[in-house]
């Protein structure tokens, strides 16, 4: 059960299962169709929608539904020592997967031949960006007044001293490395569908149905931040 794990003994004094301090906002963005920022601990990730829009070159049109696309983006001071400016391969990657977690959760049928761009931009980077991302992008989507079926609420679940927690930082993941780094982003909607699980390490059957438990709960505390924010919208 979850509950053995209880004694992990973290770095900042949290809980096992708790997630880092989290803020988010929308709106802040004057020409974007939507946005939104949102924040665990010292990751800061903003997020811009643009469309829906016509989608240029005609022959990529869809005419059943319109084209998500998701550009994620570290911004080069976003980490202590400066990573060359520009998206690389891993940011490509991010990206991809942040278009499989939300394109199901949007309408993309009311706008056909058409695209919506999504451009996530991480200002700080403390682990946890590609989630962090996924909560802005989502946020900014509701933000744009596209219809969605549901939100999405993302976060992530490591190991720490052979105990599963929830949102790891920078610094835990550090001193996992030397046993074998375990991480595993999880996004839910809030009726419990997982639409994004990754695992790149190694964890038994059984950490990974509780790593599951775990993103679950955490997904549901990120949920209510996002909600917050959506009712908060108009006092920018």
């Amino acid at each position: 059960m979850v509950e053995k794990e209880d004694n992990v003994e973290r770095p900042d004094g949290r809980k096992f299962d708790e997630p880092r301090e989290m803020e988010a906002k929308v709106g802040i963005i004057d020409n974007a169709f939507g946005s939104a920022m949102f924040r665990f601990g010292d990751t800061v990730a903003l997020a811009g929608v643009y469309g829906p829009k016509v989608l240029h070159p005609q022959h990529l049109q869809n005419p059943k539904k319109a084209l998500l696309r998701c550009y994620y983006n570290m911004i080069s001071f976003s980490v202590p020592d400066r990573s060359r400016p520009g998206p690389g391969r891993r940011d490509h990657e991010i990206g991809k997967v942040t278009e499989w977690a939300l394109s199901d959760t949007i309408d993309l049928e009311q706008f056909p031949s058409q695209v919506v761009d999504i451009h996530i931009s991480i200002l700080q980077a403390n682990a946890s960006t590609r989630c962090a991302g996924i909560n802005a992008a989502s946020l900014a989507l509701a933000n744009a007044g596209l219809p969605m079926k549901e939100m999405v609420s993302s976060v992530s679940i490591g190991k720490l001293d052979k105990g599963l927690v929830v949102d790891l930082t920078k610094e835990e993941e550090d001193f996992e490395e030397g046993e074998g780094a375990t991480d595993l982003p999880l996004a839910f909607t809030p009726s419990g569908k997982i639409t994004l699980m990754q695992m790149d390490g190694q964890i038994s059957s059984e950490q990974l149905k509780e790593g599951i438990k775990l993103g679950k709960k955490a997904c549901e505390k990120v949920y209510e931040v996002q909600k917050e924010a959506l009712k908060n919208m108009g006092d920018k």
